[in-house]
């Protein structure tokens, strides 16, 4: 091993240490992040308009963004039990853009199994009444056909779990979630009322319990405390469809945006930044965003990472 390798192989080995007491899936991050790009980005050069063109669409975008970064074999592994954590947080059909594209979820569950995870497990914990939301997004009949576990979280199952963070020392958190080997966010672009926009961080409150309406005293603080501590292995934005105003619950379809784009990475910041830049803001004004670069979390300037930009179809 010459100086340079062995200087690498060092700086791994710290960066995952560290990563490792910090949540449960930061260890599996900071090694993937080592592996190779850390943004891609597929976007769509038309906007079909059939129900049945747009699911290839997203279909077909999904694979390609996450084909950007080298495969799902990069991050899953032989005998992984992987979650996969889209928004199902409301009583809406994709066209309302509220929650994730299920033709999304269902390609993830699909490369998931394919790169040889024994079991993958979609669910979120809704804000709107869970068996209404999981039916009506589409997203429990999807990953269900393409493999997956699919199921309502159970109150009991959650579980107070020290954080360490600053505004939130500690919360309850889905003890499922803590036990897999594997975890992959699945955020949906779109405005946010109170914080203007919700994007990749804003969407790990769903493996959180509780009184969350806490969490809006202190958006800034809270949520980065969460992502502190999830360190997703993987981060997949779907863009397909945006919802620009009157989020995060939406309803009206002229608020809903095309932007046929699906991104894929490993680093939380900067595809939340590149998520805001979809909605027409700079990341300097999401206030979590810049506070995740302030913890080191990531860059806002997901520019420099110098993403893999895939045109499709």
């Amino acid at each position: 091993m010459n100086d340079n390798s062995r200087r690498d192989f060092l700086k791994t080995c710290a960066l995952i240490g560290a990563a490792m007491k910090l949540g449960p899936f930061a260890g599996e991050a900071a090694l993937a992040a080592t592996a190779g790009p850390a943004l891609s980005i597929a976007h769509f050069r038309s906007s079909p308009q059939s129900a049945d063109a747009i699911a290839a669409e997203a279909r077909k975008l999904t694979q390609e963004a996450v084909n950007g970064l080298g495969g799902m074999g990069r991050f899953i592994g032989k005998g992984d039990v992987v979650w996969i954590k889209p928004n199902i947080g409301w009583n809406r059909v994709p066209e309302q853009a509220a929650t994730t594209n299920p033709d999304v979820v269902a390609t993830l569950v699909s490369l998931t199994f394919q790169a040889g995870a024994r079991r993958v497990i979609v669910s979120d914990n809704s804000c709107n009444p869970s068996v209404a939301c999981f039916a009506r997004s589409g997203i429990q009949q999807a990953a269900q056909k393409a493999g997956a576990d699919c199921f309502t979280m159970e109150d009991r199952k959650f579980r107070k779990t020290n954080l360490n963070g600053k505004a939130l020392p500690a919360w309850e958190l889905y003890g499922d979630v803590l036990g897999v080997n594997k975890f992959i966010n699945v955020p949906i672009v779109k405005h946010h009322g109170l914080c203007k926009a919700t994007l990749g961080m804003k969407n790990l409150m769903g493996v959180a319990g509780g009184q969350r309406n806490r969490f809006h005293q202190d958006l800034t603080n809270t949520l980065v405390d969460l992502a502190t501590f999830i360190r997703p292995t993987l981060v997949v934005m779907d863009a397909v469809r945006v919802l620009v105003a009157n989020g995060p619950v939406g309803g009206n379809l002229a608020d809903v945006k095309r932007r046929d784009t699906v991104a894929a990475g490993t680093d939380q910041v900067a595809i939340d930044a590149f998520g805001a830049a979809l909605l027409g803001y700079k990341p300097q004004e999401i206030g979590y965003v810049m506070e995740g670069q302030a913890r080191r979390l990531g860059t806002i300037d997901f520019e420099s990472l110098k993403p893999r930009r895939i045109e499709v179809g």
